[in-house]
């Protein structure tokens, strides 16, 4: 790591978790539908943002704990956004799991929260003009979160270990759900290195067990969790996967 990551923890006001409210939706004009611009818990302690067009309909998430708050990937810059983090405590850290989950909003959210923006080396170049820190193979960002180089979707691809509630692995694009909600590496025409992905998968199971990979939040596809938010018996549905097969997988769309 090129720097080192500080402590830059905030006063919580002793309530971590005082945004555990109701979020209001937005009716869709004409249709009727309630689609939700507020953040929703996921789990206890974590929160998923909704989709965010500027990268490319990545999911970005807020872990919200008492040795800082970690920020995953760029989430819709919104009046609903900013007013949340405040409410939260701000941001400590602010970690990109791969290279489309960066946006143009970037500076202003590292100028609103003076947080230290993390990211696998071989992607640093994609933040100009901002300090960063780098990793290469691993680093602890805190005692309970662990960030894993995975590449493959990516050269700089990679997946943040959660250790609360028995592990949760936000995978931003290298695993995500499929139409029935079960995680595997979707193979597209933009993936870097499919055979290098494959070993990645691999690479978590053999690093995890099924007590300490119970939940996977990606970065994208959230849609097809049917509302759930994460996948739940991750290491279990992630072990029924057949390596050779999803090797010789065709590249999609």
């Amino acid at each position: 790591m090129n720097d080192k990551i500080q402590d830059q923890s905030k006063d919580r006001e002793g309530n971590p978790n005082h945004a555990k409210r109701l979020f209001s939706g937005t009716k869709t004009p004409g249709k009727g539908l309630t689609v939700s611009k507020e953040p929703r818990q996921v789990l206890e302690s974590v929160y998923g943002f909704p989709p965010n067009r500027e990268t490319l309909g990545g999911t970005a998430y807020l872990i919200v704990e008492n040795d800082g708050n970690i920020l995953v990937d760029c989430p819709p810059w919104t009046d609903h956004t900013k007013l949340f983090l405040k409410e939260q405590g701000g941001v400590d850290w602010f970690i990109f799991t791969h290279r489309q989950g960066i946006s143009q909003q970037v500076r202003h959210i590292q100028e609103m929260f003076a947080c230290q923006l993390v990211i696998q080396e071989q992607e640093a170049y994609l933040l100009p003009d901002l300090k960063v820190t780098t990793f290469r193979e691993r680093e602890e960002i805190t005692p309970h979160c662990l960030l894993l180089w995975t590449p493959g979707f990516s050269p700089g691809s990679s997946c943040l270990h959660y250790q609360a509630w028995g592990g949760v692995l936000f995978t931003g694009r290298h695993i995500l759900p499929n139409q029935h909600g079960q995680p595997l590496p979707l193979r597209t025409a933009k993936t870097f290195h499919w055979p290098r992905q494959i070993t990645s998968v691999q690479s978590l199971l053999d690093q995890f067990t099924q007590d300490t990979l119970q939940f996977i939040c990606p970065g994208a596809n959230t849609g097809f969790l049917r509302g759930q938010g994460k996948i739940k018996e991750a290491y279990e549905a992630l072990k029924k996967l057949d390596m050779d097969e999803l090797r010789s997988v065709e590249p999609g769309l």
